[in-house]
């Protein structure tokens, strides 16, 4: 991926055709000088550092064949790309890369294709310049391997004439070889650990980036996602057994004798459940009323932007499906050129009003990239994430607010976000620090978004997430957007019991997974004593909450 702006030459003799050529690849991000004249063009190749020539020429104009013929022919330009647009046909276009051409074009050409060629021959020269760049120090290794060896054996010539000197300079000597050829070694193996380490940065992106971006595997998730829902929410769960107790009641009604017994125990034992869930449900209920609507979904949209440089990473080019295009091995074309869309990865957590304007949530929701290990690769290739998109979405709100960063905790994986939240109308909820809060064994509620849009399309049936899903493509930004237009954003609630209290982190099992981090925990005084912030893969298990005292210095006034 080239780390400085790539330069084109335009070589058209028709002015009207120049300037349109001219002003397209301009559009695109290149640098782009012009030129008239076919002689004058080679030279401006020779004496500048141009990456591609767009050729406009007749195949019958031997000014032209010679241009490129030189072009292609001469050692210091060899490797300049060349695109060929001409008249005609099939034979046309043989002739041109006969000639030498990169890549023919006939005309009427289409603007789209035009910049996606020259795309394509940008990259093929970047990998060009990169392995002509390795070979350099290929080469340079050999030569010091080779001026060591030499060094060696006039060394062995001098210690016949002087033994005990000899020794001392041919052990010297040898010393000098032995690093020579690990100089070298350390060269190409660097080079070749580089290019690992590229890819895998790289790779670690379309993972990122693909994540709930297809339309199949958003449905695939939301299936997921269906079944522990219905184990872990409390509302889910008194849904699912009344459901149970209406069909074991129709059952008994049409039942013979010798069934009655067995599916009345049935029912009994789903009663009981039934009312063990009420009375949970009660508390939950009282608690989703009053705290529920300042609970939020947080979208996190991260780009990534080049440290030398600071432009953003961008693909290569969109197909007109809207999808990013492809190399040879199925991956995402790259690239820090041009003006097609940016790279992104979206992630999700959970967030609420804790004072007037400001959300609280993780440190690692509101930077995802933070002790993050799979993106460690990105940003040692001088690729630096950054927070592109940050938008709070609340239960029956119009709209998404946009938020930022205000502050970070230095002690736990706490921040805090700001925005305009006037409008919302939304309560503050209430917190306590205090040791009494927060006792061993004492009932506890977490709220969040478990697996974030996921569980939202799940809760809402297959049928609407079906159709969200084929309405929005699966891209994130716009599934959001229309689970907040249906009115569907609302956070799970998980019922449990602390399990431990510790100086730094409280211990619970309510169930719950990722996407919740950043969500309250309140006990059952209705007050909020600590963050989520760790949780174990898939819904249950002992998970992690922040203290809330960890909070109080970044909210103060």
């Amino acid at each position: 991926m080239p780390s400085k702006r790539q330069s084109i030459l335009v070589v058209d003799p028709d002015s009207a055709s120049r300037r349109l050529l001219e002003e397209l690849v301009r559009s695109a991000g290149y640098d782009v000088a012009v030129s008239s004249s076919h002689a004058e063009g080679f030279k401006f190749v020779q004496d500048a550092s141009i990456d591609l020539v767009l050729l406009s020429a007749d195949l019958a104009d031997i000014q032209c064949c010679d241009a490129l013929a030189e072009v292609k022919g001469n050692a210091a330009t060899a490797g300049t790309r060349v695109i060929l647009l001409t008249q005609g046909g099939g034979a046309e276009r043989a002739r041109g890369l006969d000639l030498g051409a990169d890549e023919v074009l006939t005309s009427p050409w289409e603007a789209a294709e035009l910049l996606a060629r020259v795309r394509v021959q940008l990259r093929e020269k970047h990998a060009f310049d990169e392995l002509r760049e390795k070979t350099r120090i290929a080469d340079e290794g050999r030569e010091m391997a080779q001026t060591a060896f030499q060094a060696l054996a006039v060394t062995e010539k001098m210690t016949r004439d002087a033994f005990s000197l000899g020794r001392a300079l041919k052990i010297g000597v040898s010393v000098l070889f032995a690093v020579a050829m690990l100089i070298a070694g350390i060269f190409l193996l660097y080079s070749r650990r580089a290019d690992k380490e590229a890819n895998r940065a790289y790779s670690v992106i379309a993972q990122l980036e693909r994540g709930a971006h297809r339309q199949e595997q958003l449905m695939a998730d939301a299936r997921n996602a269906r079944a522990d829902l219905r184990q872990s929410d409390v509302l889910e769960q008194r849904q699912q057994l009344k459901q149970q107790s209406d069909e074991l009641r129709q059952k008994i009604s049409g039942a013979g004798s010798g069934d009655v017994s067995t599916l009345q125990k049935q029912l009994d034992e789903t009663t009981m459940r039934l009312k063990r869930v009420e009375t949970e449900a009660q508390s939950a209920e009282q608690v989703i009323r009053a705290y529920a609507p300042s609970v939020c979904l947080l979208h996190v949209s991260v780009s990534f932007v080049d440290q030398a440089s600071g432009r953003p990473l961008r693909y290569g080019g969109i197909n007109p499906d809207g999808e990013p295009l492809h190399d040879s091995d199925g991956n995402p074309v790259y690239t820090l050129e041009g003006r097609a869309p940016e790279v992104r990865a979206d992630f999700f957590g959970t967030g609420f009003i804790a004072s007037e304007g400001r959300i609280l949530t993780n440190h690692h929701v509101a930077q995802p990239w933070w002790k993050n290990v799979e993106l460690a690769s990105v940003a040692s290739q001088g690729l630096n994430p950054a927070v592109a998109e940050l938008t709070a979405y609340f239960p029956d709100a119009a709209a998404g607010v946009p938020v930022s960063i205000s502050e970070i905790s230095e002690e736990a994986d706490l921040a805090v976000l700001k925005g305009d939240l006037s409008g919302l109308k939304k309560p503050i909820l209430r917190m306590d620090a205090s040791k009494e809060a927060a006792v061993s064994g004492q009932p506890l509620l977490s709220l969040g978004y478990a697996t974030g849009i996921s569980a939202i399309l799940a809760r809402a049936g297959e049928d609407a997430a079906n159709d969200i899903a084929k309405t929005t493509g699966g891209k994130p930004r716009e599934v959001v957007d229309e689970l907040l237009r249906r009115k569907l954003i609302r956070p799970l609630v998980t019922q449990g019991h602390i399990g431990d209290v510790l100086p730094d982190k409280i211990v619970y099992d309510a169930q719950t997974t990722a996407g919740s981090s950043g969500g309250p925990l309140i006990n059952r005084e209705g007050e909020v004593i600590g963050v989520t912030f760790a949780v174990v893969k898939g819904f249950g298990g002992s998970n992690f909450g922040v203290p809330i005292r960890f909070a109080q210095p970044l909210l103060k006034p």
